[in-house]
């Protein structure tokens, strides 16, 4: 997807969207990790919706013993 067209989302809408509160997603920037974010004119933060799309694709397992190989 092209960046410019690419639909820029709240932290609200995230939180939303993948039902983490939005202090775990704020700690989860600080620490600079999961999801990569834009920073506004304003000081505000957006989350590319093509961004989630892919943390949602990496974080998609098929099974229990799949999901603990990747914790590690």
């Amino acid at each position: 997807m092209d960046t410019l067209t690419d639909e820029l989302l709240t932290e609200t809408e995230v939180s939303n969207k993948i039902r983490y509160s939005v202090s775990t997603i704020q700690k989860w920037r600080s620490a600079g990790l999961h999801l990569p974010f834009v920073k506004t004119p304003g000081g505000g933060v957006r989350y590319r919706r093509s961004d989630l799309e892919k943390w949602i694709e990496r974080n998609t397992v098929s099974s229990t013993s799949e999901a603990e190989v990747r914790d590690a």
